[in-house]
């Protein structure tokens, strides 16, 4: 059998451009080496932050604002609540990059957050504490998704509309002639008139050619026990993203028995080999985490009751790759996502499907181009 499109990994974008294109009626085959929702790549920890004020590029916020409708969608199609709005806390000394980044998107697009002093913190989330010299903004149409649900909805939707989806299938090359692409698995090969590489860690193995330095990186996510009411998303507690001099720190009010979760975005340890990710506790990480707990969150003990490790797959920039294979036109991909783009995936799902089923797409996604790294 031939397929209209073959992807290559099914984890967050993999799932998503799976669920468009069948969707659409399109006949699709959805290769994983795991199995789906799998704790091997980047999309697990039970939470990421959805965010509408990106300070990290402008040019973002028309891109998360589509998802936002399409998160509601998937809601309603499959019956799941995925996306919960807790707002978000960011913090950070004025001329930070965060915060400055937060009101120039917020100003551009109309968004409204409010600026939150130290006694309001003190009053409204007594759990969180604002280091001197630094300032708040509350996002309050910001929240979390539960991120291995996400994935098994978009999966669950693909195979509803026809989409074939095979689990334990290590991808070893692929081939186009300009009309057809071979993917060659362990087991077999396939056949379809495009693909879609979204392989995450393991993207610069199929994309090799390409010749963009992408680094992929081991990040630690850690939860810790807490008693305090106030820190708990019932009692309206806010997620947090905070830019300290010793790092950015982003996490999550307590969801359950667990505690709250928080990691560091910044820094990391490098990963030669996604197959070979040490998964044991980084006591260095713990150590910055917990002197980040004292200082911020001081409601919460060093009591730590969970421990994960996913992967960030960083391009040269920090933004996001999604295009056409530059010489291949029937090949398209999304790598480099750089430990900001789980709440990217409906939207980047639509855009894929948009080049492989259309050739191009109306998505303003032209920033995120391969061709910004083209050497002339």
């Amino acid at each position: 059998m031939t397929y209209d499109v073959i992807v290559i990994g099914t984890g967050g974008v993999g799932s998503a451009v799976t669920y468009h294109l069948a969707q659409r009626g399109a006949r699709v085959l959805g290769l994983d080496q795991f199995t789906h929702a799998h704790d091997r790549g980047s999309s697990h920890g039970q939470t990421r932050i959805i965010r509408q004020a990106y300070h990290e590029h402008v040019n973002y916020v028309p891109l998360v604002l589509t998802s936002y409708n399409l998160w509601q969608d998937l809601e309603q199609q499959s019956g799941e609540s995925l996306l919960h709005r807790t707002g978000l806390l960011g913090v950070g000394h004025p001329d930070g990059e965060v915060i400055r980044g937060i009101r120039y998107s917020a100003s551009t697009h109309h968004l409204h957050v409010d600026e939150v002093t130290h006694a309001d913190i003190s009053l409204q989330y007594p759990g969180y504490r604002l280091p001197p010299d630094s300032v708040g903004l509350l996002e309050h149409e910001a929240g979390y998704l539960f991120v291995e649900n996400c994935v098994m909805a978009h999966l669950q939707m693909a195979k509803k509309h026809g989409a074939e989806l095979l689990t334990g299938e290590v991808v070893r090359g692929w081939q186009s002639d300009g009309q057809t692409v071979t993917v060659s698995t362990e087991k077999s090969d396939y056949s379809a008139a495009n693909v879609v590489v979204t392989t995450g860690a393991w993207a610069s193995r199929l994309l090799v050619e390409l010749n963009i330095p992408l680094r992929v990186e081991a990040k630690h996510l850690h939860w810790y026990a807490t008693d305090n009411p106030k820190m708990h998303t019932e009692s309206g507690c806010p997620s947090f993203f905070f830019e300290c001099p010793e790092g950015i720190f982003y996490g999550f009010p307590k969801i359950d028995e667990r505690g709250v979760k928080v990691a560091e975005h910044t820094g990391g340890t490098p990963v030669e080999n996604p197959d070979e990710l040490d998964r044991s506790i980084d006591p260095v990480d713990r150590n910055r985490v917990e002197r980040f707990l004292d200082t911020c969150l001081p409601g919460v003990r060093s009591q730590a009751s969970d421990h994960a490790v996913c992967m960030y797959t960083r391009s040269p920039d920090d933004h996001f790759i999604v295009d056409r294979h530059p010489e291949w036109s029937n090949v398209a991909f999304a790598s480099g996502l750089s430990g900001h783009g789980f709440k990217f995936t409906p939207v980047l799902g639509s855009a894929l499907a948009d080049l492989s089923l259309n050739g191009s797409t109306d998505l303003p996604i032209q920033f995120l181009s391969c061709q910004r790294f083209s050497k002339t």
